[in-house]
């Protein structure tokens, strides 16, 4: 199901022994537009915000607001340590999934690696590495000079207020997203165009998106300003089914994603 990644802000994430801290963020990849990570606020940790992956999600309780996860508050608080001030790298996300025994997202034929969705995945042998006892105890793990260390990891909450630039000049900004529950891959950004048609909002897919600029502040999209304007009006979360995604497809002559 389609959901709104804003609403997700504040549901609160419960451990097997109890309650963990409340969402605050998310991290996702550029490339393939997946939510990687739940970012929490918590209250008992000596750091304040944690890292949590959606292969370890249990259920997501969306009338309760709440948030389960197959993990343990001692297992939470000896993971590796992130400050969320800074990019995460590579390394730290290979320490991260090697401490949990998650296999690396990034490497394999499906969107969470071995698979296309997070729940239930196993690491297979092979896809965790020897190294990941270093990795158990806290230590980094050690990488060849040429495995890139820049991954493609962005806060939601710092795109959201990127300018939106079409083919043609600039006309709004990013104001949320929407996500998939079942894979956790973002299908639309949800563009506000106030300050060009006052009172619109649309939607613009992932695979519309060019390039992200962070030092411009900037999304790039294939599309011109006169597409976005004369597409479909977005009215909320309530009204996105697939006969709204249907006519937006239609518009941009692209094709559609539940088909491919």
């Amino acid at each position: 199901m389609l959901r709104s990644v804003d609403s997700l802000r504040g549901f609160s994430i419960g451990a097997k022994d109890g309650a963990i801290g409340s969402v605050s963020d998310f991290y996702f990849d550029d490339e393939k537009w997946t939510i990687r990570y739940l970012v929490a606020d918590t209250g008992w940790l000596t750091g304040s915000k944690v890292l949590i992956s959606p292969v370890s999600i249990n259920i997501v309780d969306w009338t309760g607001k709440k948030i389960d996860v197959a993990l343990t508050k001692e297992q939470v608080e000896n993971s590796p340590s992130i400050d969320t001030d800074k990019p995460v790298s590579r390394q730290w996300e290979e320490s991260y999934s090697n401490y949990y025994h998650y296999p690396y997202y990034w490497a394999g034929p499906g969107l969470w690696g071995p698979a296309m969705f997070p729940h239930g995945i196993v690491a297979p042998e092979g896809l965790i590495p020897e190294s990941a006892a270093a990795a158990d105890s806290g230590s980094a793990v050690e990488r060849s000079d040429a495995e890139p260390n820049n991954v493609h990891l962005r806060s939601t909450k710092e795109v959201a207020g990127y300018y939106i630039e079409a083919n043609d000049g600039d006309l709004g900004h990013v104001e949320d997203f929407i996500v998939d529950d079942e894979n956790w891959t973002i299908r639309y950004l949800v563009v506000d165009t106030r300050n060009w048609w006052p009172g619109k909002k649309v939607l613009i897919s992932p695979d519309w998106v060019s390039d992200v600029v962070r030092s411009d502040s900037r999304v790039f999209v294939d599309l011109s300003q006169e597409q976005i304007k004369s597409s479909p009006v977005y009215e909320g979360p309530d009204t996105l089914n697939r006969d709204f995604e249907s006519r937006l497809y239609r518009h941009y002559g692209r094709s559609q994603y539940w088909v491919d």
